[in-house]
C-alpha cells in the first residue's frame, strides 16, 4: 500500500502537468535540414538535439546538412525533409512554390556575417571602403547583395564598389588577400576572427553596422508535415525557442558547443558569441522591417522578377499562444 502523502503528491503533479498542456507525448521523427553547416543562426538546432530539449519536447530529430538555401529546399521539395533551417532568403523559393513555408524568424539582424579585410591592410572605417574591390562568395548571393548594399546604404555610386565573386571557402579569402586580388572580403564573421589569431585577416565590422533586419534566421516546415502533424511542428517551434533561451543565459556551455560543431576554438566563438546573441528574437515573430527587405532584395538579386505578397509565404500559427 503506498504512502498517501506520496500518492497525494503524484496526482497533484499529473494535475500540474495535464492543466499546463505538456502531459508527455508520443515521440515524433523529424529530418532537419540545414542550409550552412557552421552558419550562427542555424546551429542552435544541433544544441538543442544535443542538450535533449527537442526530445523533451517529444522529437526525435535526424538533422542533415547542406551547402546552400536552394540545395535544402530541393530536399524539401523531394519529400526528404520535414524542417528547414536556413535563412529568410529561402522564403523567395517558396513564392515559386516550393511546397514548404516560413514558420519562425529565428534572427532579425546579420551580424554573423562581416567585412573582413587583409591583417596588414590601411582600412580602418567604412568610409575607407569606397572606390575598392570587396570580394563575395558567388553572383546573386547574400554575399553580392550585402556588398551591393553597402554602396546603397552610403549613398555612393553602384561603381564606387567592386565586387569580385571568390568563394567563401578561407583558403580562396586567404590566397585573394595575400595576391591583392581584393581589398576586403564579405563572409562569416567567426571566419575572420579565426584569422586574427594566425595574423592572416581581421574583421573590419559586422554588415549589421550599415545593414538592418532581414529576416537572417529562419525556420520553414514542409507542406506535408503541417498537413500530417502540425503539433509536431509546433513542438519544435517551441524546442527551438526553449534552445535559444539557453544559449542566451549559458554563454560558456554554449561557445564550448558551438566550437565542436563549428571546429572554430573557444575564443574564436566566445568573441563570436558577443557579436552575434542580440540577433536572436525571443518568440519567432515575424519582423516588419526584414520582409521588406526580404521583399526588395528578392527583385535586387534576381529571385523574383517582381515583389511577392510576403503575407502568403510565412505563417505564425506555430508559435506559442
Amino acid at each position: 500500500m503506498g504512502h498517501p502523502a506520496r500518492g497525494r503528491l503524484v496526482a497533484a503533479l499529473a494535475f500540474v502537468f495535464a492543466t499546463a498542456g505538456i502531459a508527455p507525448a508520443a515521440s515524433a521523427t523529424l529530418t532537419v535540414g540545414k542550409s550552412a553547416p557552421n552558419a550562427d543562426p542555424i546551429i542552435p538546432v544541433n544544441v538543442g538535439e544535443q542538450l535533449g530539449i527537442f526530445k523533451k519536447h517529444g522529437l526525435d530529430l535526424k538533422i542533415v546538412d547542406f551547402t546552400g538555401g536552394s540545395r535544402m529546399t530541393q530536399a524539401m521539395a523531394a519529400g526528404a525533409l520535414d524542417i528547414g533551417d536556413g535563412a529568410g532568403t529561402e522564403m523567395a523559393l517558396v513564392a515559386k512554390g516550393a511546397p514548404m513555408i516560413a514558420i519562425c524568424e529565428t534572427a532579425g539582424p546579420i551580424p554573423f556575417i562581416g567585412i573582413g579585410v587583409p591583417w596588414d591592410s590601411p582600412i580602418k572605417t567604412i568610409d575607407q571602403l569606397k572606390g575598392k574591390k570587396i570580394g563575395y562568395s558567388s553572383a546573386g548571393s547574400l554575399t553580392d547583395w550585402l556588398t551591393k548594399q553597402l554602396a546603397r546604404t552610403q549613398g555612393w555610386a553602384a561603381g564606387d564598389v567592386t565586387g569580385v565573386g571568390i568563394g567563401n571557402g578561407a583558403s580562396s579569402i586567404i590566397a585573394a588577400f595575400r595576391e591583392h586580388l581584393i581589398d576586403a572580403d564579405v563572409a562569416v564573421t567567426s571566419l575572420f576572427l579565426a584569422m586574427e589569431e594566425n595574423k592572416t585577416g581581421r574583421l573590419l565590422f559586422p554588415v549589421s553596422k550599415y545593414e538592418g533586419n532581414i529576416a537572417a534566421g529562419t525556420l520553414y516546415a514542409s507542406k506535408h508535415i503541417i498537413d500530417t502533424d502540425p503539433d509536431a511542428v509546433r513542438a519544435f517551434v517551441a524546442g527551438w525557442i526553449e534552445t535559444v533561451n539557453y544559449i542566451r543565459s549559458h554563454k560558456a556551455e554554449a561557445v564550448r558547443m558551438q566550437a565542436a560543431i563549428t571546429g572554430f576554438p573557444e575564443s574564436v566563438m566566445s568573441r563570436d558569441y558577443d557579436l552575434t546573441i542580440g540577433m536572436f528574437t525571443k518568440a519567432c515573430e515575424f519582423d516588419a522591417e526584414s520582409l521588406a527587405t526580404l521583399k526588395q532584395s528578392f527583385v535586387d538579386l534576381g529571385l523574383l522578377s517582381s515583389a511577392p505578397d510576403m503575407s502568403k509565404l510565412y505563417t505564425e500559427k506555430f508559435l506559442p499562444k
